[in-house]
């Protein structure tokens, strides 16, 4: 089933490759005749952004997550648990589908893969009704992938912009934050090549540095770093000194005739992206955590191989936020 939504999403994309004269017209019209996204933000001035990290909360967090299948029903609840582990009351709702880009939850006329499905639990709620409530404390997005069509057909750093501006018109003082995923593993450019560079020419340069720039004054939209941290799991794989764990497959589910899911990790990649979930919003190293959670959807509970390798993954995602400007986590 995912892959047929995914070829759907595909033969869209093929279509949308080239614009018909008239269409043509009507988008240079409703441009004015400019580019209808900004020159991006200065490097220099963005990087000034983030020069100064946020304050560590408080208090537990009232997250709000948008985006696709990478974001999953298990792993907000992983987050969830964490946080209790550490005596924080978190709380959190969810908008998902299936590949599903950010422009899709915004307009009325784009459809949702997998709307009734995915949002068929009592954490679901509406993004719009969710983020005019002010209600949350923090909003977490993420667009589509594959990243690169997401930012050349999909408008992601207009609609990046647009959900960012809709979280502060509801409450002035939410944090917002793009969750970096990652792309399929058998990538042809190379796995850990792909996490390396996306970052910058992608997330950043291609959705954060454009979106930033249609405000005068830049508000800062921070970053959750799983492709970074999925990138150092990569590199010390390679270098055999994680505890059981021996190729970057291993972190990625199989489907049902069990040949390997190429872009859906399984629960202990779910593990990974809600640690790194946890540091960023929490700013607390989340090495000392369980390596046991229940799986939401499945009624079950998830242990990490060995408790070596819980702390292993534990200590690599706290390094790598804690070095992290864009995660507003104060360096230490």
């Amino acid at each position: 089933m995912i892959r047929r939504i995914f070829a759907k999403i595909q033969r869209g994309l093929r279509k949308r490759r080239f614009l018909g004269s008239s269409a043509l017209l009507l988008l240079l019209s409703a441009c004015g005749l400019v580019r209808c996204t900004p020159d991006p933000m200065p490097r220099a001035a963005f990087d000034a952004l983030y020069e100064v990290p946020l304050n560590a909360p408080k208090n537990g967090l009232r997250v709000f997550h948008l985006g696709h299948s990478l974001v999953n029903r298990n792993m907000p609840d992983m987050i969830r648990q964490m946080a209790e582990q550490r005596g924080i009351t978190h709380g959190y709702e969810s908008q998902i589908g299936w590949g599903t880009p950010l422009k899709s939850h915004w307009e009325p006329s784009e459809e949702i893969f997998g709307f009734e499905k995915e949002n068929a639990h009592p954490r679901y709620r509406d993004v719009t009704q969710a983020l005019r409530s002010a209600d949350y404390d923090a909003f977490v997005m993420t667009e589509m992938v594959e990243i690169r069509d997401a930012i050349k057909y999909f408008d992601s750093a207009e609609y990046a912009h647009k959900f960012a501006s809709l979280a502060r018109e509801g409450r002035s003082d939410v944090r917002v934050y793009l969750y970096e995923t990652w792309h399929n593993v058998d990538d042809p450019e190379g796995w850990r090549t792909r996490l390396e560079q996306d970052r910058t020419r992608y997330w950043e340069d291609g959705i954060l540095r454009p979106a930033l720039a249609y405000d005068t004054p830049p508000l800062p939209i921070y970053v959750i770093p799983v492709g970074q941290v999925l990138a150092e799991v990569a590199r010390r794989i390679e270098a055999g000194t994680l505890e059981g764990l021996s190729t970057a497959e291993a972190l990625f589910a199989k489907n049902e005739d069990g040949t390997l899911d190429t872009i859906h990790v399984d629960h202990l990649g779910n593990y990974i992206a809600a640690l790194t979930h946890y540091a960023v919003l929490y700013h607390q190293s989340p090495v000392g955590l369980g390596y046991s959670v229940n799986l939401y959807d499945e009624n079950d509970l998830f242990s990490v191989l060995s408790p070596l390798l819980a702390q292993q993954l534990q200590q690599i995602v706290w390094d790598v936020v804690r070095l992290d400007p864009m995660t507003g986590v104060m360096q230490k």
